[in-house]
């Protein structure tokens, strides 16, 4: 059907006036980017899997160097969405850059939950989880202290780990445009205000929230640019094979969402966005108090200065509650997603953070 359709295409090029065949033959392009040409593939970086609890996996990526740094790093992402956007593709990949310059690195992979998993809560992840995948990073590595890099929710549900974990050897924590202060979240405090958004409804009657939910919300704070843009850019550099391979990428990432288990996502609405319980000292987690101020290890802070979803002010946030002696904020000219992929975050965010981890990981 493709095929047909290029055909005919080219037959209406051929007669087209002279001024209208440049934008004919990106549109072709374009069509033929979105119907024939197979999707990129991702997450190369060679690894192994190293510890397994129900869909989460624990990766270790195969070390380049015999000589490794001597603070391993244990990578967690958001409930949203797959990691491999931290590994996206050779040269674009901030976990190839890291191994690279000796980092011996860690990702744990939340996986797809199905509909058994919608009873489970940040809590799980949070105590069960993530402290488990910690202790087979230093047992793996042999290290006495660890390094733990957060992005987006991800650094969230870090920094609520490492406030309730004082006895693990935390050395460095790195947050990756992670919201903390949740009182001012802008259009996402309208969408989600607890007088119009009944997050009962939602999770009662959906369980599981499926991934075009968090999509077409995410899609809703710019809507016009993110719902048309994608495809209006493509079109108009369709020519231009270096982009469209970027393109592709985000566009496979972008698409490749998961569901967020249910009781997740209820706690995470509503305690954090709703009732912003975690910055003002109110969040427990399985009747156990949340104080922010018991991260004492090294902190390195990344915002980005473009991000409509963890917007600078939420980042910045954690700096005046942690008791951390060094810590930094920096604040990249970057979205959300362009902080860890693309031409700014190759020449800016990685260096930003291999530099600052490795004066601390020796």
């Amino acid at each position: 059907m493709a095929v047909s359709y290029v055909q005919e295409w080219e037959k209406i090029l051929q007669s087209m006036p002279k001024e209208y065949k440049s934008s004919a033959r990106r549109f072709k392009r374009a069509f033929e980017i979105l119907t024939a040409e197979a999707e990129p593939e991702v997450g190369l970086t060679p690894k192994e899997v190293i510890w397994k609890k129900n869909k989460a996996q624990l990766y270790r990526y195969i070390p380049k160097q015999k000589n490794l740094h001597r603070t391993p790093l244990l990578m967690v992402y958001a409930l949203i969405n797959k990691p491999y956007i931290l590994d996206l593709s050779p040269g674009n990949s901030l976990i190839e850059y890291l191994v690279d310059r000796g980092f011996d690195v860690y990702l744990l992979d939340w996986g797809t939950p199905g509909l058994e998993d919608a009873n489970m809560k940040l809590d799980d992840y949070i105590l069960d989880y993530i402290p488990r995948a910690a202790k087979k990073v230093l047992r793996t590595s042999g290290a006495d202290e660890l390094s733990v890099l957060g992005y987006c929710m991800g650094g969230t549900m870090t920094s609520i780990f490492a406030a309730l974990n004082e006895e693990l050897p935390i050395k460095n924590l790195v947050f990756m445009t992670s919201p903390f202060d949740f009182s001012d979240t802008g259009l996402y405090g309208s969408f989600l205000d607890e007088r119009y958004f009944n997050i009962d409804k939602v999770v009662d009657t959906l369980g599981n929230v499926p991934p075009e939910m968090i999509d077409f919300g995410n899609k809703m704070l710019k809507p016009i640019t993110n719902f048309y843009g994608p495809y209006v850019t493509l079109v108009d550099r369709s020519e231009n094979q270096r982009f469209v391979e970027s393109w592709k990428l985000m566009q496979k990432w972008v698409g490749d969402g998961i569901p967020f288990p249910g009781e997740a996502y209820r706690q995470w609405i509503r305690e954090f966005y709703q009732q912003n319980k975690l910055i003002n000292g109110q969040l427990t987690v399985r009747g156990r108090k949340v104080d922010l101020s018991n991260i004492k290890a090294n902190v390195l802070n990344i915002a980005a200065s473009r991000d409509h979803i963890a917007a600078p002010h939420q980042v910045e946030a954690l700096m005046n509650v942690i008791s951390s002696k060094d810590k930094e904020f920096k604040l990249l000219q970057t979205g959300h997603v362009s902080v860890v992929f693309g031409p700014k975050a190759v020449k800016e965010t990685y260096p930003s953070i291999g530099d600052w981890l490795e004066t601390r990981s020796k």
